[in-house]
């Protein structure tokens, strides 16, 4: 089975402050909470902070999780409500059919792969200077840092993830009643058509993280962006595997998990 669960998490507390500022802090946290962890398991996790003082945390597990430990330290333990929301993810599967939209929330590492940086630290130009022509050297894998960049990097990815993002709905300006629009110039007006119209997509969050493995191991640095919006489902099968797999790089750190919402209802 698979369970999404969403935790509250109260900022103000000194190992909240630790696993806010620190990936890889809240991975080894979220990692405490499964019991038994299946080889090749993959574990998604969301940071949602839209909410400062009120954060939570998503995340998607094959097994049941405890988050005890999780609410004790970082949580209100003592406090009202419902501190760890624990759910079946099968219900979620059951839905996904082709032509099914959803509004959706992702957060992402949107990434490129080259072989030459225009930029390249000390270590990036010491492998460019060793490279030979005798084999194929892999190449470097950098971070997208400006809006338009990540946002054409997702835009250019949904088809092989299974959905695509519905264009804007644009209307005509209101005329005037007393003075009807020729159709020739209604015409005029709907071309051309472009190309690349405004999509069902905004980025509401970016972030750039750095942080060292262990307190003094070697520092992890990515940039991530939060992509929201409304996605129409092309591929199924592609789409679920997104869905429980993750999407981009970074996983662990806590990009990759799509969720899913129903959309608000359409008002006459």
């Amino acid at each position: 089975m698979t369970y999404l669960s969403r935790i509250r998490i109260n900022p103000l507390r000194a190992q909240s402050r630790l696993l806010l500022a620190n990936p890889r802090a809240m991975h080894g946290a979220i990692m405490g909470g499964i019991p038994d962890t299946a080889a090749g398991e993959r574990v998604l996790w969301r940071l949602d902070a839209d909410n400062a003082r009120r954060p939570h945390l998503f995340v998607l597990t094959s097994s049941k999780p405890d988050w005890t430990h999780v609410i004790e330290q970082a949580g209100w333990p003592d406090a009202d409500g419902e501190h760890a929301a624990v759910r079946d993810y099968a219900p979620l599967l059951r839905q996904i059919a082709a032509g099914r939209e959803f509004a959706f929330r992702l957060t992402a590492s949107p990434v490129q792969n080259t072989q030459a940086p225009q930029n390249p630290t000390p270590a990036q130009a010491a492998r460019v200077a060793a490279r030979t022509d005798s084999k194929r050297e892999r190449g470097f894998r950098l971070g997208h840092r400006t809006a338009a960049a990540q946002l054409g990097w997702f835009l250019d990815r949904t088809e092989r993830w299974g959905f695509d993002i519905p264009a804007s709905r644009t209307d005509l300006p209101a005329s005037g009643l007393d003075q009807p629009i020729p159709e020739a110039a209604l015409d005029a007006r709907a071309a051309p058509r472009d190309p690349n119209p405004p999509r069902e997509v905004r980025i509401t969050d970016r972030q750039r993280h750095s942080f060292t493995k262990g307190g003094r191991g070697p520092r992890v640095s990515f940039h991530s962006a939060t992509f929201e919006g409304r996605l129409r489902i092309t591929d199924p099968a592609a789409f679920t595997s997104r869905l429980l797999e993750g999407i981009g790089p970074s996983k662990a750190y806590g990009c990759g998990l799509l969720t899913l919402a129903p959309l608000p209802a359409q008002k006459d």
